[in-house]
């Protein structure tokens, strides 16, 4: 099932309640979670596990990020087959809208080391790697999830916030790369292009989301963004900057960029993939191009808060989503990079239309040259999103 435009992204970092003057003085104040009090460890604040006698689980996801029943839509066919299947109640909620809004949600519970009355959250890359570096997250057992240790996608192991793969575990992935409308301009395939090709004057958005839009100016720039210097951010944004400035980005945009690429009053854009499978789905010219120096990828990702109650029951849901039939039954749904090797074939049994969409199942040759954007600790990340936000004008 092909899934109606979203209009909220799950890369929403601008794009939620949070404006972005909210979020340089939530930065602000952001950047001092790691003093004292705010920190956990995990002797610190040690969490019991009542699975054993409690077979109930709390989930909180982002809307429209599970599967669906076409014909009634209070039911969800993977997640009821998981409660039938395992006799664990889920209470399913759709709270998660903005990853900087529902920090403000559970920061002071965390902070204090007390339960946020949920088992599993579901966040992006940097949230993830926030919290973690926080000790807000509890470790998951290997032999829990035997499903994830074979089939996550390799390019998914190994991250550098999570490198023993314990903690966070990637729900659905996504590229961020160029797209354009084939109706209004032609074919795109670099980061230069967007920025300096003529004909795309003032006909370009770009993401307010840093890691993606940084991202991938570092990778046009022949750096790495997984892991790069100051200087190297600094020459990236002098380039970003000189676009601003020319007039050859319009706008920065959350995914409200997809209407206007659609319709064609923008040409060509920094954009998500899942955004840009739907759009082509009602019209085949609108197109998302990994750039030839390479796209970024991010996850959000499924992971067990301290105090949350029920870990054994979680770690049993994460095990069944890694399943590869059921991966693929939520990949038909939410048209997201599935991390589940496996799952492409069984995708070809539900969808093979879906099951040949290379932004569903990318290649490896596509994987190779995507990058997770570099792990930043407090002081980075407040002194690079204000740089950008400065050149972004928010």
């Amino acid at each position: 099932m092909r899934t109606p435009f979203r209009p909220l992204s799950r890369r929403g970092l601008l794009t939620g309640t949070l404006g972005s003057a909210a979020l340089l003085a939530a930065g602000g104040s952001l950047a001092g979670c790691g003093t004292k009090g705010a920190q956990q460890t995990e002797a610190g604040c040690v969490s019991e596990d009542l699975s054993g006698t409690e077979k109930k689980l709390a989930f909180s996801n982002w809307p429209q990020y599970m599967d669906v029943d076409e014909a009634d839509e209070s039911k969800r066919p993977s997640l009821d087959e998981f409660i039938a299947k395992s006799g664990i109640q889920v209470t399913y909620t759709e709270d998660i809208n903005d990853n900087n809004e529902f920090f403000g949600k559970v920061q002071n519970q965390l902070a204090a080391c007390q339960s946020t009355d949920r088992d599993i959250i579901v966040l992006t890359d940097w949230m993830a790697a926030r919290m973690i570096r926080l000790g807000w997250i509890q470790k998951l057992d290997p032999a829990k999830i035997p499903n994830v240790q074979a089939n996550l996608l390799p390019s998914l192991v190994s991250r550098s916030f999570d490198t023993e793969n314990r903690i966070s575990i990637p729900w659905q992935s996504g590229l961020a790369g160029l797209a354009y409308n084939g109706s209004v301009t032609k074919e795109l395939r670099t980061v230069d292009e967007l920025l300096t090709r003529p004909d795309l004057k003032g006909k370009v958005t770009a993401l307010s989301e840093m890691r993606d839009t940084m991202g991938l100016l570092l990778g046009a720039n022949g750096h790495d963004p997984s892991n790069f210097t100051s200087a190297q951010f600094d020459d990236a944004l002098t380039k970003l900057k000189k676009a601003v400035d020319s007039g050859q980005i319009r706008k920065f945009t959350g995914n409200d960029y997809a209407p206007d690429l659609a319709k064609g009053d923008i040409a060509a854009c920094i954009g998500w993939s899942g955004d840009v499978i739907q759009l082509a789905g009602d019209n085949p010219k609108v197109q998302f191009v990994a750039p030839d120096s390479g796209a970024m990828l991010f996850s959000d990702n499924m992971m067990v808060p301290n105090k949350a109650a029920h870990k054994g029951n979680a770690e049993a849901l994460i095990n069944y989503y890694y399943e590869p039939a059921v991966a693929a039954k939520l990949a038909a749904y939410v048209n997201y990079i599935c991390p589940v090797k496996g799952a492409q074939a069984e995708m070809e049994k539900i969808d093979p239309e879906l099951a040949a969409n290379p932004l569903i199942f990318p290649d490896q040759a596509l994987l190779s040259k995507s990058k997770v954007f570099m792990t930043l600790d407090e002081k980075q990340e407040k002194e690079y999103e204000g740089k950008f936000q400065q050149v972004i004008g928010a």
